[in-house]
C-alpha cells in the first residue's frame, strides 16, 4: 500500500473506475450475445431492436473511453453484418 496521501487517493479512484468500467464493458458484452443468440434463433424484428439497443451501449462505452472507438465499430459492424446475412 502506498503512503503518500496523494497515491492512497488514486488508489482508491482507480479501484472505483475499474469496477465502474468493468460493469460497462459487462453490458456491453452481454448486449451483444443476447443480440447474436436472437439473430441465430432466426428473430429478425427482435434482433433489430437489438441491435439498436447494443449499438448504443457500444456507443456510450466508447464516448466514455471503455471502448476505442474503431473497436465500436467493429462490434456494430459484425452484428449488423450478422443479422444481414441471415435476412436474406
Amino acid at each position: 500500500m502506498p503512503q503518500i496521501k496523494s497515491s492512497i487517493r488514486s488508489v482508491k479512484t482507480d479501484a472505483e473506475r475499474r469496477s465502474s468500467n468493468f460493469a460497462i464493458k459487462s453490458s456491453v458484452k452481454t448486449a451483444i450475445r443476447k443480440t447474436a443468440e436472437t439473430i441465430t434463433a432466426g428473430k429478425t424484428e427482435e434482433a433489430t431492436t437489438l441491435l439498436a439497443s447494443a449499438a448504443s451501449k457500444i456507443d456510450k462505452a466508447a464516448s466514455k473511453g471503455i471502448l476505442h472507438k474503431n473497436a465500436a465499430a467493429r462490434k456494430k459492424s459484425r452484428l449488423a453484418k450478422k443479422l444481414n446475412a441471415t435476412a436474406k
